[in-house]
């Protein structure tokens, strides 16, 4: 039976192969991801990862020292938890058509806890209806992003997906666009933007995966001086997001 009293949280972090197991098995929390050792083995440790991939959790081998860093008795595993409960993607969707002209962010693998959060601040700020991001080679909402999100968290639906691209063409489907951020694409000031909308933005210095890059309807940008490189995720984010708010008025 699943017993609270044996796990041990760190920062949203629960160690140990017994807690972890006993977690996963429960169903009660949601789990971000699972980190374990690259020389961690035994029964347990093979008996975790076939139930985490049935319940589609995201695994991950670290180097060991890693984990040291949580508490000498991870036995070589530690799972990350949500302080939030995310919302299914079904039931977002149907939420933000309540709006008159609904908004969504995609985020493509933002991997910065601390960027996750300014920009889940900026849309709970700028009146998105809910926040897209993957489960995979990404950042979920951890202790880190709420802080960072100065508590925003707590005021806008989120939403964890497997893939991507499948969740786009469901968006499609549900006659959502899909607008991806991108350096060359048309200056967002002078564009007119179709609802239902779907905007995409991408991870810090890589910007959109090509293959989301090409499942886009448009790709918008933002002015930038040839000074720099280009603005941080959070920061571009900002700036479209508060191009968009002047187009839903």
């Amino acid at each position: 039976m699943y017993n609270k009293n044996k796990i041990k949280p760190l920062d949203n972090i629960i160690y140990g192969r017994n807690p972890v197991f006993e977690l996963i098995k429960a169903g009660k929390s949601t789990i971000n991801k699972i980190m374990i050792s690259q020389t961690a083995r035994g029964i347990i440790i093979s008996e975790i990862i076939s139930l985490a991939k049935q319940k589609k959790i995201a695994v991950y081998n670290v180097p060991p020292e890693r984990l040291d860093k949580f508490s000498q008795y991870s036995q070589g595993i530690a799972a990350e938890v949500s302080p939030m409960e995310y919302i299914e993607l079904g039931d977002l969707i149907k939420k933000s058509k309540n709006s008159l002209k609904p908004l969504l962010v995609i985020l493509d693998g933002i991997e910065d806890p601390n960027n996750l959060g300014a920009i889940i601040r900026n849309c709970v700020a700028f009146n998105a209806n809910g926040v897209i991001i993957p489960k995979w080679r990404a950042a979920g909402i951890n202790g880190t992003v709420s802080k960072s999100s100065a508590g925003a968290v707590e005021h806008i639906s989120v939403s964890r997906v497997a893939n991507t691209n499948q969740t786009i063409n469901l968006l499609k489907k549900y006659g959502f666009w899909i607008a991806g951020a991108e350096n060359d694409g048309q200056i967002l000031e002078n564009s007119d933007l179709p609802f239902p909308l779907a905007v995409i933005i991408g991870s810090e210095g890589f910007g959109l995966h090509d293959l989301t890059k090409k499942n886009c309807d448009f790709l918008i940008s933002i002015p930038q001086s040839s000074a720099i490189s280009s603005l941080n995720a959070s920061c571009a984010s900002a700036v479209i997001l508060y191009e968009i708010s002047k187009k839903r008025k």
